[in-house]
């Protein structure tokens, strides 16, 4: 009657633990195929509507506020330019076309912010989308099972039931994981629409050598944003393939335990992407 008892105990901890198993990176890996999607994507690409509301915000409300800094900054480079030859006993006329050529390209800038902006986000989206085509063979990342029943098969009641609860846990900690990984992804494309958002308020100043260092700055912190996507991508195809090679032979605790340390160092790296690609990028 135990026999039976134990033998029955010891099927269904098996079929749990096996069902774990699968399932536990189910919710990550389905994370993980949506990054390729989502980081290749432009802003305009991604949520239109999202987009469509930011640009309107921009053209109605930041737009007038960065015509007043760029007259402001403009009249600054007028006096200053004028004032730098010997306090206005050294002026040579060409100065002034000089001036009228820089307002043109201060005025075509600001005009043209979104197609710049876009520019920046098309580029990096070319760099992700040939980072993509050579990761995709490697984002399924389903765990080597190999010989995992024989192997549970061949361990006694109690260590079955330890090695369940150990899964069950780890299992709850990948969908705390895959939560953390939508945040990370999602994140960062609100901040790129709060970013575009004030995109001409910088681009105003661009005109100036002293006030340009925002708009230089701003520059910065865009493409380290877009270029953010391909760090994510890369950060994807290192998980992949460590994941991979794992495989679950007779030290099952210590290929579980494996597997899940290398998800929380991909949640851990990923967090990391924003502040590495702005120091890539000098930005700050």
């Amino acid at each position: 009657m135990f026999d039976w008892l134990f033998d029955w105990l010891k099927d269904v901890l098996i079929d749990g633990i096996t069902a774990n198993f699968q399932g536990m990176f189910n919710e990550v890996n389905t994370q993980i195929g949506e990054i390729a999607t989502t980081v290749g994507q432009t802003p305009e690409g991604w949520n239109s509507g999202v987009f469509s509301l930011i640009k309107t915000l921009s053209d109605t409300v930041i737009i007038p506020v960065a015509g007043m800094i760029l007259t402001f900054v403009l009249c600054y480079e007028l006096i200053h330019t004028i004032i730098d030859k010997n306090n206005m006993h050294d002026i040579d006329t060409f100065i002034f076309f000089k001036w009228i050529f820089k307002t043109f390209i201060a005025v075509f800038i600001l005009t043209n912010t979104f197609d710049i902006v876009m520019a920046v986000f098309s580029l990096a989206q070319n760099a992700i989308n040939g980072s993509a085509g050579v990761i995709a063979g490697s984002l399924d990342v389903p765990l080597a099972m190999g010989n995992l029943a024989a192997t549970l098969q061949a361990m006694d009641w109690g260590e079955l039931l330890l090695l369940y609860m150990e899964s069950a846990v780890l299992s709850l900690a990948m969908k705390a994981i895959s939560i953390c990984i939508f945040i990370i992804v999602y994140g960062r494309m609100i901040e790129i629409y709060l970013t575009v958002s004030v995109a001409p308020i910088p681009f105003s100043t661009m005109i100036n050598h002293e006030w340009g260092q925002m708009g230089n700055n701003y520059l910065k912190n865009l493409f380290a944003l877009a270029f953010q996507g391909f760090l994510i991508m890369v950060c994807v195809g290192i998980y992949a393939v460590l994941l991979q090679s794992v495989a679950m032979t007779s030290d099952v605790h210590s290929a579980l335990w494996l597997c899940a340390g290398y998800t929380v160092l991909l949640c851990f790296i990923l967090f990391k992407t924003g502040s590495l690609a702005k120091s890539i990028f000098n930005a700050h």
